[in-house]
């Protein structure tokens, strides 16, 4: 089973498969903003919802600490722009 996790001192969220990393989301804070900058998964598990899954879970921990996300990588600027749920925590909204 694919597990997800936010790791707040790590600044990002992370997959893993029976302990081995296979994919994560990462941001940086800047002007207290989370610049969410990067989502990568391995290819040998893709189409599986998981990049989608590390930024929802990203946009929950921004959610909890009080942050605004500015999404910068491709992949999370195109899941802002089809999810309505994330417009609260948008930075540029």
């Amino acid at each position: 089973m694919i597990e997800i996790r936010f790791e707040k001192d790590k600044n990002r969220a992370a997959a893993y498969y029976m302990d081995k990393e296979i994919g994560q989301a990462t941001f940086s804070i800047s002007d207290n903003v989370w610049v969410l900058n990067h989502t990568f998964v391995d290819k040998e598990y893709n189409g599986q919802g998981i990049a989608s899954n590390l930024v929802k879970t990203v946009v929950e921990g921004a959610r909890k600490e009080g942050f605004k996300i500015n999404p910068v990588c491709p992949y999370a600027l195109k899941e802002f722009d089809k999810r309505d749920e994330y417009k609260d925590v948008w930075a540029n909204q």
